[in-house]
């Protein structure tokens, strides 16, 4: 994206005002322009039928990890704390990079598919597996020197010897993860939810069958656990292939191997690194939060409630998240059709729905509070603790909900530049200082690192939505055919 690109323009709002007349180059009449009742069901049923597979897949993607680890929690209390450990550690340095760097298909592909390129999904899908192949390689070395890398933190030798060999075991699953994210995005951006659905459902049953047999049948334990993601990627991995390949559903988006693919992979670098960086500014800082609980006056207790409060919070951000991707979609798909009308009607239906959603989930959270704890512990101590930090849960949850549909907007529309200096911003200038004043000058405790997260969150949301608010979409529009005519020959231009 050039420095054009990452100009957003701030002078016309979201809303078109009645004084609009006239037909513009799009086609839309000013009285088109305007959300009639029907446009408006009409655009929520679209979003629902996508949203609603999307949060399954996001869920079932989500558990195949946390199954591994709940099958080694049964084996012993150091199996389970170095799983624990090195599935943290792969998903701050890489499956997180990884999803990031992927979320850029869902500019590339969404706004070709909605400009009717179709041939070139397949091109720039096979360049982001390719890109993503190389990056697993670095990756792949760090996770060899995980045992290294805990022990310069000053963490257990037990556990860090024990992690490094879960984290090695990891290698076999980046790859496959990786081309994964290429084959979602690719499908994403056609609406094509219902085989993801299936294919990921079939791939869970495989990972807790592969699961329960390695580590217990074979007796490979926490290597098994490890082994059995890498099974669970390869065998999604394989099923989309043979999908795309075959299905009459993709035949004029992929229209087998191009050397097209090889070209312009910089450009790709251009987009997938402040991609993976929105992502990974944003997971790096509530890590943070678990390494500062271990300074605190009681660091068992402010541990163990961190972790708690995080699996809380990542199940319930699979809800958004699945948002997010719908909008991202939707917005992408109009623009690149060449009608910014649609796509700022998808922003605002989406926006409405993570209110909505939000609203309902954190009123959830609040009534189970003096419930919640007991689903991961018996300690009276650390029931009550999680039951007086679940509010401040909650609103975060919110404040996450709303940067989340922001985000896919953002992806949507190729801000990805804007977005990662937006999460630099708010996470570190401001999210995490707040942390460290609340916790430790203020001595809020664990509750003042959620407190001062939700203030790099609250900000994040708001630029997003002030950046949003004041779009012009027409420009957006046009960005997004330069975008996609910039690297293709047309084959059939988007009237």
């Amino acid at each position: 994206m050039d420095k054009e690109d990452t100009k957003t323009t701030l002078e016309s709002p979201l809303i078109v005002s009645s004084s609009e007349k006239g037909c513009d180059e799009y086609g839309a009449t000013s009285a088109e322009k305007f959300c009639k009742e029907a446009e408006i069901v009409a655009e929520l049923k679209k979003q629902m039928r996508l949203a609603g597979p999307l949060v399954a897949v996001s869920f079932l993607q989500y558990s195949l990890q946390m199954i591994s680890v709940m099958f080694v929690g049964h084996l012993d209390e150091l199996s389970l704390s170095s799983a624990s450990m090195a599935t943290s550690f792969a998903g701050v340095t890489g499956f997180s990079f990884m999803l990031g760097m992927g979320s850029a298909l869902e500019t590339l592909c969404g706004q070709a598919y909605g400009a009717k390129q179709y041939h070139m999904l397949g091109i720039h899908m096979q360049r982001a597996m390719l890109v993503l192949t190389l990056v697993s390689i670095p990756i792949a070395v760090l996770w060899g020197f995980t045992e290294e890398v805990f022990t310069i933190l000053k963490q257990d030798p037990e556990i860090s010897m024990h992690a490094g060999i879960y984290a090695r075991w990891l290698i076999p699953s980046i790859l496959p993860y990786g081309l994964l994210q290429c084959q979602l995005r690719f499908l994403q951006a056609q609406n094509n939810t219902l085989t993801l659905i299936i294919t990921t459902g079939i791939s869970s049953l495989v990972h807790v069958f592969a699961c329960w047999t390695l580590i217990f049948g074979f007796g490979f334990g926490n290597k098994g656990a490890a082994l059995s993601i890498a099974i669970s990627y390869w065998t999604n991995v394989f099923l989309l292939a043979i999908y795309i390949k075959f299905s009459p559903a993709c035949k004029k988006t992929w229209t087998g191997f191009s050397q097209k693919a090889l070209e312009n992979l910089l450009s790709f670098f251009e987009l997938g690194i402040p991609s993976a960086l929105m992502v990974c500014l944003e997971q790096w800082s509530y890590e943070f939060l678990v390494f500062m609980s271990g300074f605190l006056s009681n660091p068992k207790l402010e541990a163990s409630m961190m972790s708690i409060s995080l699996n809380t919070s990542s199940m319930f951000f699979r809800i958004p998240f699945g948002f997010g991707s719908t909008v991202s979609t939707r917005v992408s798909n109009e623009l690149g059709a060449g009608r910014p009308y649609a796509a700022r009607l998808a922003v605002q239906i989406v926006m409405f729905l993570a209110v909505t959603e939000g609203l309902l989930l954190s009123s959830i959270a609040v009534a189970v509070r003096s419930t919640w704890g007991y689903m991961y512990t018996k300690d009276e101590e650390l029931v009550r603790y999680t039951a007086s930090i679940m509010p401040v849960l909650a609103t975060s949850n919110f404040m996450d909900g709303m940067q989340t549909v922001l985000s896919g907007t953002a992806r949507g529309c190729g801000w990805q530049k804007i977005g990662a200096y937006v999460n630099l911003g708010s996470y570190y200038l401001v999210g995490l200082p707040s942390s460290i004043i609340l916790t430790f000058v203020f001595n809020f405790g664990g509750k003042g690192l959620w407190m001062g997260i939700i203030c790099g969150s609250g900000l994040q949301t708001l630029l997003l939505f002030a950046i949003t608010m004041r779009t012009i979409w027409e420009e957006e529009a046009k960005k997004a055919k330069e975008r996609v005519f910039a690297s293709t020959i047309p084959t059939n231009v988007a009237s």
